[in-house]
């Protein structure tokens, strides 16, 4: 096999390695849903990361409704919130699989859902209103 060959291998399993990581994604977001007896809802493409507070603890979501012609419904944190208007940077939610992957599992959460993760385990998902 040459190196043209190689590559084209690598990308095969790369992608069949994404279609899988997908799958559990989903899986997992379906289990936070049922656990919690909320319905799925699907994420936007992009979330809204407080990207300077990534190394405190612990972690925050807040899920809005999405505003019309908006784009971004999570808000996530972690340690304490600040309101400065640069606090959260809009990020594609691919990015959480490197930066922030405790978060993926409940992405599927419904608008008014929020949630606390702490990096021991700790977990609570509830509804404002």
């Amino acid at each position: 096999m040459n190196e043209q060959d190689n590559e084209v291998v690598n990308e095969q399993n790369n992608v069949q390695n994404n279609k899988q990581s997908n799958a559990q994604i989903h899986a997992n977001q379906r289990r936070i849903c049922d656990k919690y007896g909320l319905p799925a809802q699907a994420p936007e493409a992009m979330v809204a990361l407080a990207i300077g507070s990534l190394d405190q603890s612990p972690i925050y979501g807040t899920r809005i409704e999405l505003p019309e012609n908006g784009t971004i419904s999570w808000f996530i944190h972690c340690g304490a919130h600040s309101d400065a208007s640069d606090f959260y940077q809009p990020l594609h939610a691919a990015h959480l699989t490197e930066l922030l992957p405790q978060v993926l599992a409940y992405l599927a959460l419904p608008s008014g859902t929020k949630f606390i993760l702490d990096r021991a385990g700790y977990e609570d998902v509830w509804r404002e209103g």
